[in-house]
């Protein structure tokens, strides 16, 4: 790579090319892939497994002080009180890794004071490498990496995820993505969310939406996509999104008329709605949310939270230009 890196940057990178590797050479072999359900249409596998650890102690290796939120393993490795912390999905889109669909990918962030400083994003089918750190851009490869110049949302493609656990609001998002949908030029969903982000920070997509998404699946990508200059919120346009559990992206103008779209269908994730989907930790099971608000040195919103009213980035949009 030209430009020098930094060197948490450089770790980072290590530890996703050493998962890609355990996963390439999975993905020539399924049948003799042993799957594990972690709940209804929600899979891990050993490769999974492998591919975590194999981040853990390529990091931990390097900074032994740092603490670790994995999809897998919780917070049981690492740091309990660094201002550091990874935040590691070490294969997002199992689904698909397990039915031999190409779109998966590894995502690992580094948050300092629970701000993302640091991002790669890895898809070991193609060998693409997108990273980026905070102040520097983004990068794809060699390459660096802007959001789409698209100004109205009916040229624009935009990339989703439907829900799949059991829980999620079908219908909500049936309403949503009808209304998206007949709204922009084309509507996409290969099934790998960190990837997606991945790909609006570099103009595949002009915009993305998705609900019930968990903290490791959005972290790396929404520095990839700020650095690209593109805007991220939840669907009221707003900073929490990894709270909530809503998310929406895209260049300015795309997002703003997503938003305007997407805004009526908000809600506050109230803890009890994922206790499904506990993450394992030192203390017992907690959910997603309480993770990583304690791996971040932050406070959970509380079961009856109201959305926070501050500083919206951007607001209804006059009628997109011709």
């Amino acid at each position: 790579m030209s430009q020098s890196l930094h060197p948490m940057l450089n770790i980072a990178i290590k530890a996703a090319r050493a998962a890609g590797a355990i996963i390439n050479r999975a993905s020539l072999d399924l049948e003799q892939l042993k799957i594990n359900h972690k709940g209804p249409n929600d899979f891990v596998t050993e490769v999974d497994q492998a591919a975590e650890q194999v981040i853990i102690d390529t990091v931990l290796q390097a900074y032994p002080n740092h603490a670790i939120l994995a999809e897998e393993s919780g917070r049981s490795r690492g740091a309990k009180d660094s201002e550091f912390v990874w935040i590691i999905d070490p294969l997002d889109g199992t689904t698909n890794f397990i039915h031999g669909f190409p779109v998966y990918c590894v995502s690992i962030a580094l948050a300092h004071r629970g701000q993302v400083q640091q991002a790669v994003v890895y898809d070991p089918t193609r060998n693409d490498l997108f990273y980026a750190s905070k102040g520097r851009g983004a990068y794809l490869n060699d390459r660096r990496i802007r959001v789409s110049r698209r100004t109205r949302l009916s040229d624009a493609l935009v990339g989703t995820g439907f829900p799949f656990r059991r829980g999620d609001n079908f219908k909500r998002y049936i309403k949503m993505f009808e209304e998206v949908m007949q709204s922009c030029a084309g509507v996409r969903r290969p099934g790998a969310a960190a990837l997606d982000l991945c790909y609006v920070a570099a103009g595949y997509y002009d915009g993305f939406f998705e609900t019930g998404l968990n903290p490791w699946d959005i972290a790396a990508g929404s520095l990839m996509i700020t650095e690209a200059g593109g805007l991220i919120g939840n669907f009221t346009g707003e900073s929490d999104y990894l709270y909530q559990r809503e998310v929406v992206a895209g260049n300015a103008k795309v997002y703003a008329q997503l938003v305007t779209i997407l805004a009526p269908y908000t809600r506050v994730i109230k803890a009890d709605d994922v206790a499904g989907e506990a993450v394992a930790t030192e203390a017992g099971d907690t959910t997603p949310e309480q993770a990583l608000a304690a791996s971040l040195g932050a406070e959970a919103p509380a079961a009856d939270a109201k959305p926070k009213r501050g500083p919206v980035r951007i607001k209804k949009q006059p009628a997109a230009e011709e």
